[in-house]
């Protein structure tokens, strides 16, 4: 604003691309330099590490501990070794500056320590694959079976009507020829769970049960949060 002069023909349109081009400048030459003065840094993408959209890149939502950083190449390079060519796909992560500072619509995501990471999925042939079934990673939930503990039905009925408002969140649903793969998702997790760093993984409780995830670290998030059948959450001791 302070740029472009009132007196500029197209004055609208030329503040708007001066935003644009500012803005990308500031996010991927600044802010990865300044982020280290407040604890975190840009998670690294690698072949085995990405996020599941620009999006969560282009945003600011890709930030984290060092700590977590590293926890988080371990897990890929754990995950590959099993299933080759299976990548760990991440979704929101943190804001590059200040504790407190929301990362809405999370509750927790604040302070460097925290991460969604996408389920892993299969094609009709069982072969694992790093599609996922949503624009936006979230809102398509693996519900439980009729035999299994349904969490969600619970906090619904307390008057919890937020616990599956991602389900509002996709942005599109893709995909739809994918399923969700146990064994990978399985994988995923128990890849998790070996890393020192990390002190907790929120998943539903079905998935949990159904997964044989039966670790202290593998935890419920209550029925304050939302539901976490279509990503997992980790996050640091």
């Amino acid at each position: 604003m302070l740029i472009t002069r009132r007196q500029i023909k197209r004055r609208r349109v030329k503040r708007i691309g001066l935003f644009i081009v500012l803005y990308l400048l500031v996010t991927f030459l600044l802010v990865p330099l300044t982020a280290p003065v407040f604890g975190r840094e840009r998670i690294k993408n690698t072949d085995l590490i990405s996020a599941h959209s620009f999006f969560y890149k282009l945003l600011n939502r890709n930030y984290v501990r060092p700590e977590l950083n590293k926890a988080l190449q371990q897990i890929s390079i754990g995950l590959n070794q099993k299933h080759q060519g299976i990548k760990l796909i991440y979704l929101d992560a943190n804001f590059p500056f200040f504790n407190k500072f929301p990362l809405l619509p999370h509750l927790s995501h604040n302070d460097g320590k925290k991460i969604d990471i996408t389920l892993v999925y299969q094609l009709q042939n069982g072969e694992l694959t790093n599609k996922k079934p949503s624009v936006s990673g979230y809102g398509v939930f693996e519900d439980p079976e009729p035999n299994e503990y349904d969490q969600i039905s619970i906090c619904k009925s307390k008057g919890n009507w937020q616990y599956d408002f991602p389900k509002y969140l996709t942005l599109g649903k893709i995909n739809k020829e994918i399923s969700f793969s146990e064994k990978g998702t399985q994988s995923l997790v128990l890849e998790t769970v070996k890393q020192n760093s990390i002190g907790k993984i929120l998943i539903e409780p079905h998935l949990k049960a159904r997964l044989n995830l039966n670790y202290s670290k593998v935890r419920y998030h209550g029925c304050h949060a939302v539901r976490h059948d279509d990503h997992i959450h980790i996050q640091l001791r």
